[in-house]
Parts: structure tokens; C-alpha cells; sequence
């Protein structure tokens, strides 16, 4: 009887957390987002969020997402693990 108890209050806890896992992605817009919103990408940190601002700061806004990896301290690594969540317009 305990088992069965168990087994249930493990389901019903397993579907509640993965809740998240259902939810949908935002896209981020790389030439508005403030660093808080680029830190929410996967493989970008504080350090690299900066960066990208700073990089639109001085060359403007990125014409194609693609244009990312002109930001220092980002790769084709890097944009291959966010490039479905970054946008440009």
C-alpha cells in the first residue's frame, strides 16, 4: 500500500517539475535585448551578454543572427546553441 502511495505522489510530482519542459521558448531579440534577457540564452553568461551589447553598441544592430559571432568570445559553438532562440527584427 505504501508502494502504491509512493508511486503515485512520484508521477504527480515528476509531471508538476516538468512543467517547464513544455513551456515554450522565447526568441530574443539579440539588437533589443538588455542583459538580463541575453543571459536567459543557453551559453551566454554576464561576460558574453555585455559583450553583445557592447559590439551593436559600437557597430550597430546585427543584420542576421549569423553576424553574432563577429561579438568576441562567441563561436559557431555558441551559435549553434542559440540560433533558434535569437532573432534580428
Amino acid at each position: 500500500m505504501i508502494q502504491r502511495y509512493s508511486q503515485v505522489i512520484f508521477l504527480v510530482l515528476s509531471l508538476l517539475l516538468s512543467g517547464g519542459a513544455f513551456a515554450t521558448e522565447t526568441i530574443i531579440d539579440i539588437n533589443h535585448a538588455s542583459a538580463e534577457e541575453l543571459t536567459e540564452l543557453n551559453g551566454i553568461g554576464e561576460v558574453k551578454a555585455q559583450a553583445i551589447i557592447k559590439y551593436r553598441t559600437e557597430h550597430g544592430p546585427f543584420v542576421s543572427v549569423e553576424d553574432i559571432v563577429n561579438v568576441n568570445g562567441i563561436g559557431q559553438g555558441t551559435l549553434a546553441k542559440i540560433k533558434e532562440q535569437i532573432k534580428t527584427k
